[in-house]
């Protein structure tokens, strides 16, 4: 008979991409809401659901099962600039 449980290693990853698949899905439902409380509603969600994602991925990064590498110091600023520039076209 073959063992048909998963690793911890797939649960999390599971876990991790349904989590992620949540908060793409409440920034959807967001943007194509024209009610505002539906669409606080949807923000509070997404913000839940985005904490939960993040405990995950740090719970993978402990127990070595997601592997980062540190950011380089220039890759920080060209993110923040791009970012800044971004916000300035938008508003």
């Amino acid at each position: 008979m073959q063992n048909s449980s998963m690793t911890e290693q797939e649960l999390l990853t599971d876990l991790l991409q349904s989590e992620r698949a949540a908060v793409k899905q409440y920034a959807e439902s967001c943007t194509e809401s024209g009610c505002m409380n539906l669409r606080s509603l949807l923000i509070n969600c997404m913000s839940e659901v985005s904490e939960d994602q993040f405990a995950v991925f740090e719970q993978m990064k402990q127990r070595n099962l997601y592997k980062t590498t540190p950011a380089q110091q220039q890759e920080i600023q060209t993110a923040k600039q791009d970012m800044t520039k971004l916000q300035q076209q938008t508003w």
